[in-house]
């Protein structure tokens, strides 16, 4: 079983794990076949509400506000709604439109992004699935994203603590895939790595899929 916690913009990392399992060739496209946790407890400080992207200053955290209804670290993550009483979503789109707008395939996705994020959904496992089935559509990666029906303990491959925003993981070099590639602020910054899966979308676009997958086409 390859497990997975529900994250808000996930890493590249996260995809590329995801990705690790499909098989694709001329003949055949095999979806990797993938397990969100939606029952283990909620916690903070995670990808789970937290994204990170590139900005002209630096590394930026997106947040996803949640609703604090008694004691949200023992509530399971499948019961976790988002808090739209303040307009954080339009806070969201202002960065990112200022982070990305000069890159080179932003303008081609952006529209398509921001509907998904604009139908408000009710809670915080609706909105990431949401995203991720958006991003795995456009940078070509095919998945078959399940839900667990109980907790698990463990699993074969069980990424929900690997990948973590407070913790490096080998995950990218594992897979032979720790590679840079065109960044906006690369002059200014260097090389950002452990971002956002819309960082490497908006710049490289459908070359995304050789970032993310080990191509052995025949």
């Amino acid at each position: 079983m390859k497990l997975f916690s529900t994250a808000y913009f996930p890493p590249i990392q996260y995809i590329a794990a995801i990705a690790e399992g499909m098989t694709l060739s001329p003949e055949k496209v095999i979806p990797s076949v993938i397990y969100i946790d939606i029952h283990e407890h909620y916690k903070k400080q995670s990808y789970r509400n937290r994204a990170v992207i590139a900005t002209a200053d630096g590394r930026m955290n997106l947040n996803v506000p949640v609703i604090h209804d008694g004691n949200i670290f023992a509530t399971p993550v499948k019961d976790i709604r988002i808090d739209w009483s303040t307009d954080w979503l339009t806070r969201t789109e202002r960065a990112i439109d200022a982070a990305y707008h000069t890159s080179a395939y932003y303008d081609y996705y952006r529209d398509d992004l921001f509907s998904v994020l604009e139908r408000k959904r009710e809670y915080l496992v609706e909105m990431n699935t949401d995203i991720l089935r958006f991003f795995l559509e456009k940078t070509g990666v095919a998945a078959d994203i399940r839900y667990t029906e109980s907790y698990i303990e463990t699993a074969d491959e069980d990424y929900r603590e690997v990948i973590h925003p407070k913790r490096k993981d080998t995950i990218l070099r594992d897979l032979g895939l720790e590679k840079p590639y065109f960044q906006v602020f690369a002059q200014k910054h260097g090389f950002m790595d452990n971002l956002s899966i819309m960082d490497l979308l908006f710049n490289e676009g459908p070359d995304s899929i050789v970032l993310l997958f080990k191509l052995a086409l025949a």
